[in-house]
């Protein structure tokens, strides 16, 4: 993103936030301390990260640097794979898929499964005394991203308020008491970091490590924390390895974090000259400033979406509680609060120049945490960015997009050793080194569309910010991965058509065996064939609007005449695969065949009434309730297809209360500190429901802006303002009702506004609002004409009814706004 487009999208923020109307509590409470991890609360600058548990006697602060990641740089590419792709490529051409298997599974795998995502330690702090603590409150407001905790013990009222600093570049912690001299503590680190020392030196008290070994990898990333007390009043003194506080009236701790990272091919930095930097210029800042700097920045952000539902107001309980009743009462204040909570983790996540948001955002406190922690590419770290662009926060797309540049540069060796093709592909999971390689054995790791699928968010970005100069920077990535496919593309036998071979669709089994297992590699799934629809479309759209590359385009289209068109299976389902294997009741969490309908755009209830309800089939039959983010998903999957109420229905599943201690298993929800529950916690199911709610109330996939698309009944009023479409329209939304009685329109980049509405709009102004006739004319609203599908048993469909509704046409301005009433 250009600096200047940048600075364009926070003006237009801060606008916003000046004129956005009130919004619902948006304060997360407790009354008693976190016991558990997944009870902490978590804060965050995207660079640093803290989970707050709030103990009176011994606060503990886990703490992250995102570059705290095992071994160094490097690449899992198993060459001697390419010998045994074209054996894989025969046994499945013949339809011997056991023995396909069988031999993936023996040859075929890397020489190891990736790096993970390590916790730096945590930092204790410790009061002495006794007495029992009352009137407790441990909090997060994330309208102003700062943590809290407070009581009283012998008649002393304690405060501690807690942020990870956006502008200065520290976890910044101040120690307040209603009497002089009451503030008395110690301060040391603990780490499960198997490498460590802590020391105090000059004033301060250092924790130094080294990143994990890992499949002979050797730990490359050397990492430093540092921390300094400042007090009014009272007495710091430094030995050993601890800090001491005595008889302060405030204290103020500053924590401060560094590595030798530099990127992903180079750990030459200087751990300990970067973390000094960051602590000495923080230390310097006076603490009101500090506070009032920090929450100015997060809030230019923030305060860019307000969103209430109507008179809904906000139970006198703690937030674990309301989470708890949330299944008998529906507490509309909670679903708002959950909605901007998605928006307060990706900002605390994802800021540009640093690291893309991992499984688990950059929250860890593990050494090996579950899955890696890693970029599991086969919809966990893509999930993670649905939210972003329609939620106004587009820059935080950035690290992302770097991830996807530096992944076109190692994964050329993946196309090259594995498959002998040209380009650059990965497969389904990468880490901070950009690893391309496969991940696992054949039943979870051959998926070589990873990479392409990466790359329809920066065609996206593109559609909702028009900008050709990000458009001409990522460009050459979208050609790599398209020329990948134009070489490793293969004609199946049975239709000649071209499929990505030898495939699979992720985490799912076809076939089981005795011998091999659980059968998955296949050729031609529907997911692969729907992604490369939207590659090869958005690289050949992207060539056109930047008038270049005429003959790799057509040879693009020529490609895309021939993938495999969508079909619909014997029981009236969309099919996962080219042969009709699909088993009635099976409640994988993976629906990998409906890519298409979200969050690609190939299936739509008013163009494709066959397919969608194809799709209403196959989600029945699949069942609402799954692991946390597969739920997250499939809010996304109904709103697409119009049905509010069944969405609202994925919601109440998602908003159950999860026990903090169980960390494994299928059944989803929410822990009490409202991380997404897998179980164990993954963040891309709190991105996937904000990403839900969004769908719900604005989709512009298809050609239009439909508002209030999939409006639940306990919905009927509400407003939301500060949404983006594509095309770069900012709206605000008012209704009751069900139906619109208020719209702005602010317009960024100027075009056609095509709306799709429930109910009469008319202009509040000296503006004109026709009815829509054939095609927008905007380009950044371009859909792709698909093939007609191949349908079974055209008995199985019973049709799929849908209300057209109002289409107007807009014709706007750039940096004008339109107001619209509803009639």
């Amino acid at each position: 993103m250009s600096k200047k487009n940048h600075l364009l999208l926070l003006a237009a923020g801060i606008a916003l936030s000046l004129s956005a109307r009130a919004q619902q509590s948006l304060t997360l409470w407790y009354n008693k301390p976190a016991v558990s991890w997944n009870e902490a609360l978590p804060i965050g600058n995207g660079r640093l990260a803290g989970m707050i548990f709030g103990q009176p006697d011994n606060e503990q602060i886990q703490l992250n640097e995102e570059t705290v990641w095992a071994g160094g740089p490097h690449n899992n590419v198993n060459p001697d794979a390419g010998a045994v792709v074209p054996e894989l490529r025969k046994l499945i051409y013949e339809k011997k898929f056991v023995e396909a298997q069988a031999l993936a599974n023996a040859k075929m795998f890397s020489k190891q499964n990736g790096m993970p995502y390590q916790t730096v330690g945590s930092l204790f702090i410790k009061f002495p005394g006794a007495g029992e603590a009352t009137g407790y409150r441990r909090d997060l407001d994330i309208s102003k991203a700062i943590a809290s905790v407070s009581f009283t013990r012998n008649g002393v009222h304690f405060k501690r308020e807690m942020f990870a600093s956006f502008t200065d570049q520290a976890i910044i912690v101040r120690l307040t008491a209603d009497r002089p001299n009451a503030i008395t503590c110690d301060l040391h680190f603990e780490t499960p970091m198997l490498i460590h020392r802590a020391s105090v030196s000059n004033n301060k008290l250092i924790l130094d490590g080294t990143g994990g070994d890992r499949s002979e990898i050797a730990g490359a990333v050397k990492y430093q924390a540092q921390v300094k007390a400042l007090t009014d009043g009272g007495k710091v003194t430094y030995a050993d390895s601890t800090v001491s506080i005595s008889k302060a009236t405030t204290a103020t701790i500053y924590i401060a974090m560094g590595s030798n990272f530099k990127n992903y091919h180079d750990v030459s930095g200087n751990a300990e000259a970067k973390t000094t930097a960051y602590l000495d210029k923080a230390i310097k800042v006076p603490y009101q400033q500090a506070i009032s700097s920090h929450t100015a920045f997060y809030k230019r952000y923030f305060d860019r979406v307000k969103f209430n539902l109507g008179d809904a107001k906000t139970p006198d309980a703690p937030t674990d509680e309301r989470i708890d009743n949330f299944g008998k009462n529906h507490d509309l204040s909670l679903v708002t609060l959950y909605y901007q909570f998605g928006r307060y983790l990706l900002i605390s996540a994802s800021q540009p120049g640093n690291q893309a948001a991992n499984l688990q955002g950059k929250w860890n406190d593990k050494v090996s945490p579950p899955w890696g922690g890693k970029y599991t590419i086969n919809i966990n770290t893509e999930m993670n960015y649905w939210p972003a662009e329609e939620t106004n926060l587009s820059e935080l797309t950035e690290p992302l997009v770097h991830l996807i540049k530096d992944l076109s540069v190692t994964g050329q060796q993946s196309a090259t050793q594995m498959y002998h093709a040209r380009g650059w592909m990965a497969h389904h999971n990468t880490d901070i080194w950009r690893i391309s390689g496969q991940v696992d054995k054949a039943f979870y790791g051959i998926f070589p569309t990873g990479g392409a699928w990466l790359t329809q968010h920066l065609w996206e970005h593109y559609l909702y910010t028009g900008d050709k100069q990000f458009l001409r920077d990522i460009y050459p990535v979208l050609k790599g991965a398209s020329t990948y496919f134009v070489d490793a593309l293969q004609e199946e036998p049975d239709h000649h058509w071209l499929v990505v071979s030898p495939s699979m669709s992720p985490e799912h089994n076809f076939l089981s065996d005795k011998t091999v297992g659980a059968v998955s590699l296949t050729s031609g799934t529907t997911m692969d064939n729907q992604i490369l629809f939207d590659l090869f479309n958005n690289t050949i759209a992207a060539a056109k609007t930047l008038n270049t590359d005429a003959a790799f385009a057509d040879t693009l289209k020529t490609k895309l005449d021939r993938l495999p068109p969508m079909q619909i299976g014997k029981w009236g389902q969309l099919q996962e695969w080219m042969q009709d294997w699909d088993i009635k009741g099976d409640q994988h969490r993976h629906i990998s065949q409906l890519f298409g309908l979200f969050p690609g755009k190939q299936v739509s209830p008013y163009k494709h009434p066959e397919l969608s309800e194809a799709s209403k089939n196959m989600l029945n039959s699949r069942g609402d309730q799954s692991t946390g983010w597969s739920m997250g998903w499939k809010v996304n999957f109904w709103a697409r297809l119009l049905d509010g109420n069944h969405a609202w229905k994925l919601i109440t599943d998602q908003l159950r209360l999860v026990s903090p201690s169980v960390t494994s298993g299928q059944g989803g929800g929410t822990y009490p500190n409202m991380f997404d529950a897998h179980p164990p916690f993954q963040i891309d199911g709190n991105f996937g429901c904000t990403a839900g709610m969004t769908e719900m109330l604005m989709q512009s996939y298809d050609g239009d802006i439909h508002l209030l698309p999939a409006l639940p009944d306990e919905w009927k009023s509400g407003s939301i303002s500060g949404l983006v479409t594509r095309g770069g329209f900012v709206l605000d939304i008012d209704w009751a009702n069900g139906k619109i009685t208020k719209l702005k329109i602010t317009s960024r980049i100027g075009g056609n506004c095509r709306l799709r509405v429930n109910n009469t709009l008319k202009p509040s102004g000296n503006f004109k609002l026709e009815t829509a006739n054939g095609t927008n004319s905007n380009p950044l609203f371009q859909t792709a004409d698909i093939k007609e599908p191949v349908i079974v048993d055209k008995s199985q469909l019973k049709g799929y009814p849908v209300n057209n509704g109002q289409l107007y046409d807009l014709q706007t301005q750039p940096g004008m706004s339109y107001t619209l009433i509803g009639g």
